[in-house]
């Protein structure tokens, strides 16, 4: 199909493209790499009357550690992330994501802040930044900012807490330190897909080996991604190397989930891979922290 006509826009700068969305009013929308935007248009499923193209505002792509965080720009691109050879050695669970999301024609388009701004509760990177407990960094009228955690940003499906007027600037996440380790894994029907179910998990380890802290992030498995907290709790001071540790995790991870039965399967089957993966990516994930890499 072809989608409706609108008024497109090419600001060179973040201040002019703020000005064009404050003045296109509430109808307007932002395209960074425009891999979920465009088809959703052309399905006549969104409508914009204006679209405000970022891809020639500078400054919004890159990759850094800065002070105590990883900073990503909003507009770097996925296969950025995958290529990032900072991402492959300390940010594990970063890249796994970035290698499952679609296929290398849309990780070659699609951007970061693209990806977790359209809130869609099947893509990838969402669960991935509540695993991290990752920060968004968001501009609005008059150069205000304002900054949200992973757990407040995502709304509802393919709702963010994002105004109308404001424009997602950066994601960070805290910055490797030793004894940490993350893994992302997702289950799909073909490569390339979304994900039927999807486990992202982040750790640190006490100098003993038990767990100090946990993120673990779910996806395709409720309204919007879900940060699986009473398992995150329950791992605090437990033993990884621990088989009946983990498969607790799994349940507790299982029970924040509420799948649907969709084509991909039935909900029961979800919750019983729910658990598959979480303990699955714990493995991984204290593997990485104990090796040291994110490889």
């Amino acid at each position: 199909m072809i989608p409706p006509s609108f008024e497109y826009y090419e600001p060179a700068t973040l201040q002019e493209a703020l000005s064009l969305l404050q003045k296109s009013g509430e109808n307007a929308k932002i395209l960074a790499g425009g891999q979920s935007l465009i088809p959703v248009m052309k399905l006549r499923l969104g409508q914009p009357t204006h679209l405000i193209d970022l891809n020639r505002v500078e400054n919004l792509s890159y990759i850094r550690e800065a002070d105590g965080m990883l900073k990503i720009g909003a507009m770097t691109r996925v296969a950025d992330l995958e290529a990032s050879p900072l991402l492959k050695s300390k940010y594990g669970v970063l890249h796994d994501t970035a290698m499952n999301i679609a296929d290398p024609l849309v990780r070659n388009r699609g951007t970061a802040g693209g990806n977790v701004s359209h809130a869609d509760p099947a893509n990838d990177l969402p669960a991935t930044m509540l695993a991290l407990e990752a920060r968004m960094t968001a501009v609005g009228p008059g150069a205000s900012r304002r900054s949200f955690r992973a757990q407040d940003f995502f709304v509802d499906s393919f709702t963010t807490a994002l105004s109308h007027d404001e424009i997602l600037t950066e994601i960070a996440v805290p910055a490797y330190a030793p004894g940490s380790g993350g893994a992302y894994l997702k289950l799909e029907k073909r490569v390339g897909d979304f994900a039927i179910v999807g486990v992202a998990a982040q750790i640190f380890l006490n100098h003993d080996g038990t767990c100090q802290k946990a993120g673990l992030g779910l996806t395709a498995v409720g309204p919007t991604a879900l940060k699986a907290t009473g398992a995150e709790d329950y791992l605090k001071g437990k033993s990884l190397g621990d088989p009946n540790v983990l498969a607790k995790a799994g349940e507790l991870a299982s029970d924040k989930s509420s799948p649907v039965a969709d084509l991909r399967g039935p909900a029961e089957y979800k919750k019983e891979m729910i658990k598959v993966l979480t303990v699955r990516a714990l493995k991984r994930a204290q593997q990485r922290a104990v090796g040291g890499s994110a490889m």
